[in-house]
């Protein structure tokens, strides 16, 4: 099927490319200087938080969206524009083979660097740490929620690409766009619309117990442990961590995975509705 053939081909090419293999090393570098920075001091829930936040601020959004950009935007498009007109390949086909490839290319070398060092802090037991009594549930959950905001991440690219056709100027915007409105939803704590609260939100979601009876709640420390450090001030990750507070906006203790899951599931399919309405009106 031409979608197959789209999707492997796809793969193959991402897999070979220079910008995935560079973030791929640059993301194992970075996990392990997290890692050794924070190894004894740092209480679990904010060690994996720590871990996710490059995934969810900065920088590696900025390798999703130049990703995601570039299958419907520049020479790429207009060398396949003769295949997709005499129909031997539908657009559909085209663009939902290329949006997959990009989300299993972007998926992957997220779990494949970020799945084992949670384990390891998952299981570590004789780490000099206070114990955060993180659980199954919550590990699982976070590591689907990173997911989800980076298919948002890969679908918003996709959409802009399309929209504005030059890779570039639809990568500069989108980034000017994400992190201004980020920040301002941040100020008021919106886990549901901002990755940065969502960031600070993680140790709460990985004390989150499978049901509310199970043993891990009444284990739950009744404050999060300084969840993270400065955002945009990656001194304590590349260092000693501090023991100030960053964050003094509350502990998520209404904290839903539902309503998390709702919004950015909501905002991916709206940009994908976009891109591919978009994408079918368009002249090749």
């Amino acid at each position: 099927m031409p979608f197959l053939a789209i999707l492997r081909f796809d793969l193959r090419t991402l897999m070979g490319s220079w910008l995935v293999r560079l973030w791929l090393a640059a993301s194992v570098l970075l996990t392990l200087v997290i890692m050794l920075s924070c190894w004894k001091d740092v209480p679990s829930g904010q060690f994996l938080a720590y871990l996710l936040m490059p995934y969810l601020v900065f920088p590696w959004p900025l390798a999703v969206i130049v990703l995601g950009v570039d299958p419907v935007s520049g020479a790429r498009i207009e060398a396949l524009a003769d295949g997709i007109l005499s129909r031997p390949v539908t657009r559909y086909e085209y663009l939902v083979a290329s949006w997959l490839a990009r989300v299993v290319m972007v998926l992957a070398v997220c779990l494949v660097v970020v799945l084992p060092a949670s384990c390891i802090v998952y299981f570590a037991t004789k780490r000099p740490a206070a114990d955060d009594s993180l659980t199954a549930y919550g590990l699982i959950a976070s590591l689907g929620v990173v997911g989800l905001v980076l298919t948002l991440q890969v679908t918003l690219a996709f959409c802009l690409g399309s929209l504005l056709r030059r890779p570039l100027v639809a990568v500069l915007v989108l980034l000017f766009i994400w992190y201004p409105v980020d920040l301002v939803l941040d100020q008021f704590s919106l886990e549901e619309f901002s990755p940065t609260s969502l960031n600070r939100a993680l140790p709460t979601l990985l004390r989150t117990p499978w049901s509310p009876t199970d043993e891990a709640k009444k284990d739950a420390p009744a404050v999060d442990a300084a969840t993270i450090q400065a955002v945009m001030n990656w001194t304590p990750v590349l260092s000693t961590p501090r023991k100030e507070t960053f964050f003094d906006k509350g502990h998520y203790e209404d904290f839903s995975l539902w309503r998390v899951v709702l919004a950015y599931g909501t905002a991916t399919l709206l940009a994908a509705g976009l891109a591919t309405w978009n994408f079918s009106l368009r002249d090749l």
